[in-house]
């Protein structure tokens, strides 16, 4: 039997304590384009992730996920609402390592960036391969990577940028099932040893139910927020764990709710 979706809550502040929440506060986002009327992406969206939390992001394609995390690191500014967060530091979905670089020269590049010299940045990005599972490919160049392995290290190069929030934008997308199944616990035991807060943006609702503490559902585009879920079961989670699999079919009801009619625009 079909419910009714219900408006979302308003989001809490960010914690005052550490100043590593996310909050997002009714934000909207419209691209102008040349000769006709400008393309609405994101419209009011209110979302939140305390210090600590994983906010995973999911809808349609098209509804204004990517640029979520754009507007959150400082990249676009909104046309609409506030956003109250600490630095931020984006991965996006292709892993952008540089083929002239080794695995360790591309991991220690945003410490470069931050002029630590070469043979300091090298070694703490080192330092790092083992717990990582990539010791030994310290001197590998990308192409020589598996894709699981680039998306480490992108990952290792997003963490070591220092920055209290990593948004993470499909980072699994490219991956093959068995790959993309082995990063998603390799991420969640990544996080619980270097704790930060994560905005997850994902097509997967499974994926987001694995690792989120909440899920956050927008619409097709112009993307609102439909729902937002917590997830409060204990990690690590199971596909198979009764809590999973009811907080998927539940997402997947809100989404198919908030679907356009066939043949209507996205």
């Amino acid at each position: 039997m079909a419910t009714e979706l219900k408006a979302p809550p308003a989001p809490s502040p960010p914690d005052a304590a550490t100043g590593e929440g996310v909050l997002v506060e009714n934000v909207s986002r419209t691209y102008s384009q040349r000769g006709g009327p400008g393309v609405q992406a994101l419209c009011e969206v209110s979302v939140r992730a305390h210090g600590g939390e994983l906010l995973a992001v999911v809808g349609p394609s098209g509804c204004g996920k990517s640029t979520l995390l754009e507007l959150i690191c400082g990249l676009q500014r909104p046309d609409g609402g506030s956003i109250v967060c600490p630095p931020a530091v984006l991965m996006p979905q292709h892993d952008l390592l540089l083929p002239w670089l080794s695995a360790v020269d591309n991991a220690a590049l945003a410490l470069r960036i931050a002029r630590l010299p070469r043979e300091q940045a090298r070694r703490r990005a080192a330092a790092l391969f083992e717990e990582l599972g990539l010791d030994g490919f310290q001197d590998a160049r990308p192409a020589e990577l598996s894709g699981g392995m680039r998306q480490r290290v992108a990952f290792l190069r997003t963490l070591l940028s220092g920055k209290p929030v990593l948004c993470l934008d499909e980072p699994f997308g490219a991956l093959d099932a068995i790959t993309r199944g082995e990063m998603q616990a390799w991420l969640s035991q990544a996080l619980a040893r270097e704790p930060r807060t994560v905005v997850l943006v994902t097509h997967d609702v499974e994926e987001a139910i694995l690792l989120a503490d909440r899920v956050a559902i927008l619409s097709a585009r112009p993307g609102r927020v439909l729902e937002q879920l917590e997830v409060s079961a204990p990690r690590p989670r199971a596909r198979t764990d009764g809590a999973v699999i009811a907080l998927r079919e539940r997402a997947l009801g809100v989404l198919k709710l908030g679907a356009p009619p066939l043949g209507g625009g996205a």
